[in-house]
């Protein structure tokens, strides 16, 4: 299985923020959100695994700013963890006013996903090649959340 590099499996997509987006406080709905960020990590994960993918958890999402109507949602996916069968996508995204020419970052998140074989089994994902900086960065970061948020479930099922 050849290794793959993240820059190969990014994903952009964008968003325009329409009436039946925005909450009553007048912002995006966070779930609405939540759905977007889901569906492009989804597809980043496809796309380093070649295969079918199931969302095994969201580890983290953080607000930043509030999106308003009429600004354009900039989503970007990228692979920065495997494992054997799993992957961990970062995805970031930015709101843009288009009348003001306005960009800031709103919202990160970072996505766990399981390769799926035909039969809807678990199955290896190719390695990801690491060779920027950046990369092994992340990936190391990565390395340190995972081994984080498995000592919290093992807490969490002590304490159940």
């Amino acid at each position: 299985m050849r290794a793959k590099t993240p820059q190969e499996t990014e994903t952009q997509s964008r968003k325009l923020v329409m009436p039946d987006c925005i909450n009553s406080g007048g912002s995006l709905f966070g779930g609405m959100m939540m759905a977007w960020i889901d569906k492009l990590a989804a597809m980043t994960a496809q796309r380093h695994s070649n295969s079918n993918v199931v969302t095994a958890s969201i580890d983290r999402l953080v607000f930043l700013a509030p999106v308003l109507l009429g600004d354009h949602v900039v989503l970007k996916g990228r692979v920065v963890y495997v494992g054997k069968t799993s992957m961990e996508v970062r995805v970031d995204v930015w709101k843009e006013n288009p009348i003001k020419g306005e960009r800031m970052k709103c919202t990160q998140a970072y996505l766990t996903f399981v390769a799926l074989d035909a039969n809807a089994k678990p199955h290896a994902v190719p390695p990801l090649d690491l060779s920027s900086e950046e990369d092994r960065l992340d990936f190391e970061e990565a390395k340190e959340r995972i081994t984080l948020l498995k000592q919290l479930a093992i807490k969490q099922r002590k304490d159940a």
